[in-house]
């Protein structure tokens, strides 16, 4: 199969025709990102052809008759951060429209000095901020387009290698991030997330439901957060969807070893001022698993359907739409069990799961230099899951008496779970003459949640911890009790936060970013006080000295609320951050970042019994470390980026074994990525990562546990917590992209391959109840080519 796709591609590159020049155009508008009002007079200029023009009195501005291609465009007026933006597409016969807003500069208004700042520099995220553009996220190799595997490689995150998608922040877990998708806030963003007797994995999503180019930009800020977003407390994520141009549309697609893609970007040709960006994506893993030879682990099958419109209602009101649907499904069988010739893993799954968000985002300039924010927002997520498992008959060896006839059941476990959000966010946002800001919000949802989990029989766990209930202790395997899984909930509760954020200038060199946030979290019943504090220092030409301290408050899962007995309530998990961080700009896209970092962990939730469903609140903990980055952003032909952690996150369930490794507390990571473009044609890009391996449990191994020689079953009993390591982590991913044009179709082909040395990185350790021995968990080299058109 390979050969064939790579034969036809091999035969589309000899077809190209010999290149000629042909030309499109450039509008757009500029405006102030703090007043959200246009400005005048900034220049504009593509840097790879010298070519510019000014913006005129209503900030709009065009760029005619330019080559198609790629363009950095760079955008600079007195009392203004320059602003760079890559990967500005021409494409010939069509007008690209960009809205582009720009920050007024901090402290000095001299040239030199607000070129040195760059437009990263937020002065209300003066700590662990990075931006991405669309265009680094869809170069990131290893990536495949997700914007969740590209912040995988920033210093203080931690990913668990090509496998997942899900990040996890300085020390915290991947369900501990706050994710905003056009203001819209958001916790399911994962495909594939299902875990093991229906916990949560805490590895996260597989997949995010994003597909490539969808997100225009991102905002990533790895702690030390404002007051304006909480109830998660590790890190913010702010996702903007792209809006869709509204002077020419472009449709895109991208067909690839898992499936297909297909965008539309334009106006809506329905109502005036109005325009749609519209993305489809279907992925099936069928063929992938066949080519790279893994039948054994089923198939899972997902969709994403992303529609946005935005409608310049009048020059005050700006109006955008989004719905977002993405189904999955996983199936497991048993010739997906016969093909693990190991037999590792016996399980037996069928589950669904639907996500959808809808939204109505209304921004209304109210004066010169006020702006107001409306979000009403629905978020539903509905999963089914049906599991069993097989019952393979073996001699004292562990070898199949009959691999054609595996006895197997198939409604063992039954979990039907769903969780229904309205909300309403409402911001309103103050500037003052003195180069200030006041921001201040309310933010109001009701949530509803239902869980039903059944198992259907006693089962037996040959995986079992010290602690859990035995009646006889020479009984070496636990009972999974229908008592201690089966719940039934169904309730729903309202959520309430307000929250103010100051920030102001002292001694022109001195910001200072001031804020508090109140929350009431109704499953809780519960009221919290957040005070925050952040700044930077500007030491000189783009040197500054950035601080952040504060409290944060974390309300339980959802799915762990729904899985608590009525007796027990779970309460807030409380973190204290204090962050120290020097950054310097030896170029407008060229930055070092230094950050040392400590938290303290409070009231965490932790499961006393692992064959339990039950928490509570008796965990705390602490993390620490510090992240060295060195950025270089994407201009003219190269971008990339090195950086090293050095991290300890330690908790304490205080159930009297004391101390231990959290799961992503991995103490040195190194990442390394270059990106290079060579010519109008080709991209070459390259990543390397390291991680010290994750903690994982030391164990001693029970043989023949039924003491019956015709039924062998051995069993593990963990005996310490997190006490030993994983291998270490080492992935070496690589991307190529080869663009050309055939008449008005734009083409390009491309290669993405995750781990290229094939190495088996281990995300967990599991053990094989026949043969009695460990294996682990973790997949090896992950490819994806394809082809991308657009027209």
């Amino acid at each position: 199969m390979i050969k064939s796709g790579i034969s036809i591609l091999a035969f589309i590159i000899a077809s190209i025709p010999a290149y000629c020049q042909i030309t499109g155009g450039i509008k757009g508008k500029l405006f102030d990102k703090a007043t959200k009002q246009t400005i005048a007079g900034a220049s504009i200029v593509l840097k790879e052809i010298k070519k510019g023009t000014m913006a005129d009195t209503t900030g709009a501005f065009t760029l005619e008759n330019i080559p198609e291609g790629n363009y950095s465009m760079v955008i600079s007026l007195i009392g203004y951060q320059e602003k760079t933006i890559n990967d500005v597409r021409v494409i010939r016969d069509k007008i690209n429209y960009i809205e582009v807003e720009i920050e007024t500069a901090i402290g000095s208004l001299q040239e030199v000095t607000v070129k040195a700042r760059k437009s990263e520099n937020n002065r209300l995220m003066p700590v662990s901020a990075y931006s991405f553009s669309r265009e680094e996220i869809a170069r990131n190799p290893g990536a495949q387009g997700d914007i969740f595997r590209a912040i995988g490689m920033l210093p203080g995150v931690s990913s668990s290698g090509g496998q997942y998608s899900a990040i996890a922040v300085r020390g915290q877990g991947t369900r501990d991030n706050v994710y905003m998708v056009d203001d819209i806030p958001i916790t399911e963003v994962g495909h594939l997330e299902g875990g093991s007797g229906g916990f949560n994995d805490p590895n996260g999503g597989r997949f995010s439901i994003f597909a490539p180019r969808v997100i225009d930009n991102a905002q990533f800020q790895g702690g030390g957060f404002a007051a304006q977003y909480g109830r998660r407390s590790a890190s913010y994520l702010g996702l903007g969807i792209k809006e869709g141009n509204k002077l020419s549309h472009i449709i895109d697609g991208q067909i690839d070893l898992l499936g297909f893609t297909l965008n539309y970007d334009g106006p809506s040709y329905i109502q005036k001022n109005t325009s749609l960006f519209v993305s489809a994506r279907y992925q099936d893993f069928s063929a992938l698993v066949s080519v790279i030879n893994l039948k054994d682990i089923g198939i899972p099958k997902y969709a994403d359907f992303i529609f946005k419109s935005t409608t310049q209602l009048n020059s005050k009101n700006k109006l955008s739409v989004i719905a977002i649907y993405s189904p999955e499904s996983y199936k497991r069988n048993i010739e997906n069990v016969r093909a693990d010739e190991k037999l590792n893993n016996l399980d037996i799954s069928n589950s669904s799961t639907n996500k959808t968000i809808f939204g109505l985002n209304l921004r209304t300039l109210t004066s010169k230099t006020n702006y107001w924010k409306n979000i009403l927002y629905f978020t539903n997520k509905i999963s089914e899951n049906t599991g069993g498992t097989a019952h393979p008959q073996t001699d004292a060896f562990g070898r199949l008496i009959n691999p054609d006839n595996i006895p197997f059941e198939t409604d063992v476990t039954n979990i039907k779970y769903s969780e229904a959000k309205i909300g309403y966010r409402s911001i309103y946002t103050m500037n003052f003459k003195n180069n200030s800001q006041l921001v201040a919000g309310i933010d109001l949802d009701r949530v509803s949640l239902s869980n039903n989990r059944k198992l259907n029989r006693l089962d037996t766990a040959y995986v079992f911890d010290s602690k859990d209930i035995r009646p006889d202790p020479s009984q070496y395997y636990s009972i999974k009790d229908p008592v201690y899984f089966n719940a039934g909930f169904n309730n729903a509760a309202y959520n309430i936060s307000a929250y103010i954020d100051y920030s102001f200038l002292l001694f022109k060199s001195l910001t200072i970013n001031v804020g508090t946030r109140y929350d009431y979290t109704g499953f809780c019943q519960q009221h919290t006080f957040s005070p925050r504090l952040s700044g930077s220092y500007l030491l000189g030409e783009g040197s500054t000295i950035n601080f952040a301290t504060g409290i944060y408050y974390q309300d339980p899962v959802y799915s762990d609320i729904a899985d608590q007995p009525i007796t027990q309530k779970l309460k807030t998990e409380k973190t204290t951050q204090v962050i120290l961080g020097f950054k310097k700009y030896f170029a407008p896209d060229l930055k070092l970042t230094i950050e040392g970092w400590y938290k303290s962990f409070d009231k965490m939730i932790v499961r006393p019994i692992s064959s339990s469903s039950e928490q509570n609140n008796n965990g705390t903990g602490w993390a620490g470390g510090i992240d060295i980055n060195l950025t270089k952003r994407l201009t003219k032909n190269i971008h990339g980026q090195i950086g090293y952690s050095f991290m300890q996150s330690k908790r304490n369930d205080n159930d009297g074994l004391g101390e231990y490794n959290f799961l992503f507390s991995q103490p040195h990571q190194v990442n390394f990525l270059i990106s290079y473009q060579a010519g109008k044609r080709w991209n070459f890009a390259s990543k390397f990562r390291y991680a010290t391996g994750k903690p994982t449990s030391s164990y001693i191994i029970h043989n023949n546990i039924f003491n019956n020689p015709t039924y062998i079953r051995s069993s593990e009993e963990i005996i310490g917590k997190n006490d030993t390591r994983l291998r270490d982590f080492i992935s070496w991913d690589i991307r190529a992209d080869y663009r050309f044009q055939l008449k008005k179709l734009g083409l390009a082909i491309f290669v993405d391959i995750v781990n290229i040395l094939s190495r088996g990185n281990q995300n967990e350790q599991r053990f094989n109840s026949i043969t009695g021995k460990i294996y682990y968990d973790g997949l090896a080299i992950f490819p994806s080519f394809g082809l991308k058109i657009e027209f």
